[in-house]
């Protein structure tokens, strides 16, 4: 049985006719849809505004992170720590060649050989074993970025006092 757009009762969700139901919003609850969507758009433009007013580094690349590759026993916070005290934190910038800490200006090479050394010193937290036998720092002049790579090998870990029976 086909009907006609005449044989129907003309309802809000009418297939037939084409016509669209609306959805009924109360209006305290659009004044809420509303506030809501202003407070974000709000929140957005305070993060945007606190970013574009912040203190740059204008005379180079500031130390944007530190990502630790390879370990697998020590926690990364401790081997993050140690690159830390190394220059490579947050704070820190790359000028040229230089990198320029809070407390001293040194070359970027030998830095990163300190950074190296510290990787290599880090330790399994509590104890006085030091797993890592290489370690790999790369800088990245352009983002900020610091890459280490650690590789850690209990064969060749030296602990005092056990016994081997």
């Amino acid at each position: 049985m086909i009907m006609n757009k005449k044989d129907h009762e003309f309802k809000n969700d009418c297939i037939l006719c084409g016509e669209i139901m609306f959805i009924k919003v109360r209006r305290d609850t659009l004044i809420i849809l509303i506030l809501a969507f202003l407070l974000i758009l709000s929140g957005q433009l305070m993060t945007y505004m606190a970013y574009a007013s912040s203190n740059g580094t204008d005379d180079g690349v500031a130390i944007s992170g530190v990502i630790i590759k390879g370990n697998d026993i020590i926690p990364t916070d401790t081997i993050k720590s140690n690159i830390a005290n190394a220059g490579f934190r947050s704070g820190s910038y790359i000028k040229g060649d230089t990198l320029v800490t809070s407390k001293r200006q040194l070359p970027l090479s030998e830095a990163i050989q300190n950074a190296k050394t510290a990787a290599l010193n880090s330790r399994i937290p509590g104890t006085t074993v030091k797993p890592i036998v290489a370690a790999d720092v790369q800088v990245d002049e352009s983002t900020g970025i610091v890459t280490v790579t650690v590789i850690e090998d209990f064969s060749s870990v030296k602990i005092s006092g056990a016994n081997s029976t």
